[in-house]
């Protein structure tokens, strides 16, 4: 997904998707908002790992949440300010 708010439909989603069979459920994210009960909802949810960017920060978070696991994009993000100073293309960052 895009964002990771209150975790409340993600939680959700995942209980469904055990229900039916799944024997692990990992969800990834572009930003991890993680508010109000987020971190609760996780820590209390079949989830067994939740991936999110550190285009937030999360060292707090995760201190709360084993199941979080934090990516940093610094070098995507430094590699295409460069190419748009530099006048190149940075589709092929994303492909």
């Amino acid at each position: 997904d895009d964002i990771i708010d209150t975790a409340g439909t993600l939680c959700n989603a995942a209980q469904v998707v055990i229900d039916h069979g799944a024997r692990e459920i990992s969800a990834l994210a572009t930003h991890g908002v993680l508010s109000g009960p987020a971190i609760e909802r996780i820590n209390n949810s079949v989830l067994s790992k939740v991936w999110v960017t550190n285009s937030i920060p999360q060292a707090e978070k995760t201190r709360d949440c084993e199941r979080l696991v934090v990516v940093s994009i610094g070098s995507l993000l430094g590699e295409a300010v460069k190419r748009i100073h530099h006048g190149d293309s940075i589709s092929s960052l994303f492909i």
